[in-house]
C-alpha cells in the first residue's frame, strides 16, 4: 500500500463542501482579499471564515494580511497530495477495466469457437 500525506483526510474533507470548491475554483485565478470571496457567497462573513479556515487547516490555501486586509492564495503543494491519489485510483481502475475487457474478449471468444 502506498504511504499518502497524513492529512489527506483533510484535504478530502474541505474538498467535500461546494463553497470551498468555489473558494479553490477563484483562488486558481489568482489572490484575492477575504471580503472579494466572501461577496460571492450569500453567508455571514463568520460562517464563510469558517470555511476558509477549513482550507487554511486542510494546507490548500494561505492567507496573509496587509494592514486591515486579509488575502488568501492557493497554497503551491496543497493540491497535489489530492491529484496524485486520484491519479494513482485512475491508474488502478483502468488496469482493472482492462483486465475486465480482455475477460470479457476471450469469454466472447470462446462461445464463438464452440459454435
Amino acid at each position: 500500500m502506498a504511504k499518502h500525506d497524513p492529512d489527506l483526510n483533510l484535504k478530502f474533507a474541505a474538498l467535500g463542501d461546494e463553497t470551498r470548491r468555489e473558494v479553490v475554483s477563484r483562488l486558481a485565478r489568482g489572490p484575492a482579499s477575504v471580503s472579494e470571496l466572501a461577496s460571492a457567497h450569500a453567508m455571514a462573513l463568520p460562517s464563510f471564515m469558517g470555511h476558509l479556515s477549513r482550507l487554511e487547516a486542510a494546507g490548500l490555501i494561505e492567507t496573509t494580511k496587509k494592514g486591515r486586509v486579509r488575502y488568501c492564495r492557493l497554497s503551491a503543494d496543497g493540491i497535489a497530495p489530492v491529484t496524485h491519489w486520484l491519479a494513482e485510483q485512475q491508474a488502478l481502475w483502468t488496469s482493472r477495466m482492462d483486465q475486465f475487457d480482455a475477460y470479457v474478449a476471450k469469454i466472447v471468444k470462446e462461445r464463438t469457437d464452440e459454435t
